[in-house]
């Protein structure tokens, strides 16, 4: 997978035009929703999503920031220290990785030596971040994120770190690994591919509607 980086501050007016249309690692779950019959209502809000976003050109996040959100952005620095710390990675900032051949992309909290590997940095509840440290496994919510990001920018590993410096020293990072499997990658940029060209044919059968307004 190509990609060109657009240099774009997150959550920057930029930043949400780079993403315009596009199936980011934010969305993956959503598009891997499934259910027993039909379409997962969160696949099929997806999809409309990024069709009033190419029809309107116009992004349809709202960019809403809770305590807990802002909370996390204003502590993501000091949770990447406390990383490259722990593991001697050194983390680079990049804007977002826009791919070349879809209209998919994705924006990382760093890669390491070049995109051999990327970072998944989270700022999470007490509770939550409790819950990665008894765990000791990637978390089930942020799978798909992490494959994704790992498929676009072509790594070979997602680290997850969970970060919360409320509390004792020793409990304060969480880091686990995920290494995607080459058939993982496979399946999933099968899904991608399929759920894009399903966003392409309903971006038609809208425009289709033009003529008849």
């Amino acid at each position: 997978m190509t990609f060109r980086v657009i240099e774009a501050e997150q959550r920057s007016e930029a930043w949400f035009q780079a993403r315009l249309g596009r199936l980011t690692g934010s969305c993956a779950g959503d598009m891997l929703a499934k259910i027993k019959t039909g379409e997962a209502a969160a696949r099929r809000d997806l999809r409309m999503q990024l069709v009033v976003e190419r029809l309107t050109g116009k992004p349809q996040e709202e960019g809403f920031i809770s305590p807990a959100m802002q909370r996390g952005i204003d502590l993501e620095a000091a949770a990447i220290a406390a990383y490259e710390g722990a593991t001697g990675n050194l983390v680079r900032s990049t804007g977002f990785l826009a791919c070349d051949e879809l209209l998919a992309g994705c924006s990382l909290d760093g890669d390491v030596d070049n995109f051999t590997g990327i970072l998944e940095c989270k700022c999470p509840k007490s509770a939550t971040h409790l819950g990665y440290l008894r765990g000791q496994a990637v978390p089930a919510e942020h799978r798909a994120q992490m494959l994704h990001n790992c498929w676009i920018s072509s790594a070979q590993w997602c680290d997850f770190a969970s970060f919360d410096n409320r509390f004792p020293a020793e409990l304060q990072l969480f880091v686990v690994r995920y290494t995607p499997t080459a058939l993982e990658l496979t399946d999933y940029e099968m899904a991608a591919r399929t759920f894009l060209a399903e966003v392409d044919r309903e971006l038609e059968s809208v425009k289709g509607l033009m003529g008849h307004a």
